[in-house]
């Protein structure tokens, strides 16, 4: 349980941050979006790669920062999405956004809270 608890975390956190490095590249690249905005595009993809490594180092911590920047995320992107948007649309984009790193995070935390109850 403790093994597979961790795996999951991983798995989930390191696919989040894969497609949307992959989906911020691939957009930048179909819409020739200019230099510096693309940059700034696969930045923030960059970002999500390293929070999603600091747990395997730092579990407790990383999995606490990833719930916090899941939530940050999720409200940040529903202020601010594109205008014409459907609701639907929105709603979905925002819960790819937020919802991998909280449950990823959530995971981490319970992995580390089983460890120290074990210990």
């Amino acid at each position: 349980m403790k093994v597979a608890t961790v795996v999951l975390a991983r798995a989930l956190a390191l696919a989040w941050a894969v497609f949307w490095m992959y989906f911020f590249v691939a957009e930048s690249l179909e819409w020739d979006t200019p230099v510096r905005a693309a940059l700034l595009w696969v930045g923030l993809g960059v970002v999500f790669l390293v929070l999603t490594l600091a747990p395997w180092r730092w579990e407790a911590a990383g999995g606490l920062v990833l719930v916090l920047v899941g939530f940050l995320i999720g409200v940040v992107y529903a202020i601010w999405a594109p205008a014409g948007l459907r609701p639907s649309v929105r709603l979905v984009t925002t819960l790819v956004f937020g919802v991998p790193p909280i449950l990823s995070g959530i995971l981490f935390l319970a992995h580390r809270h089983s460890l120290a109850a074990h210990a």
